[in-house]
């Protein structure tokens, strides 16, 4: 993931696409909307089973790199955040039996 990162950084670096995090925020918002939209058309609204297609996985791919421009933006390196959280929900797999944190004090 680390050098997935690096290279969304030069990327957006070598065609000006820097912006503040609010901005590149409501980016992720808006792109985890074309997420649902696809999920929504390909299930017919919920009626159907759905089963991702190409716009589905292009979509993910449009969060995927606004969550790295955020990360890349603030300094986190993502394979340390995602090894931070799956340590927090094996945790809580092993002491609650669900990784939700809706059983936590």
């Amino acid at each position: 993931m680390k050098k997935t990162q690096e290279r969304v950084a030069v990327f957006v670096k070598r065609n000006g696409l820097e912006t503040d995090v609010p901005h590149r925020m409501l980016d992720v918002i808006s792109e985890l909307g074309e997420v649902a939209k696809e999920v929504l058309k390909g299930s017919d609204y919920g009626s159907k089973g759905f089963v991702p297609n190409e716009e589905f996985q292009g979509e993910l791919g449009d969060v995927l790199f606004s969550l790295m421009c955020i990360a890349n933006s603030t300094g986190v390196d993502l394979e340390t955040a995602i090894e931070t959280a799956l340590n927090k929900y094996e945790k809580r797999v092993v002491e609650a039996g669900s990784p939700s944190s809706s059983n936590e004090s």
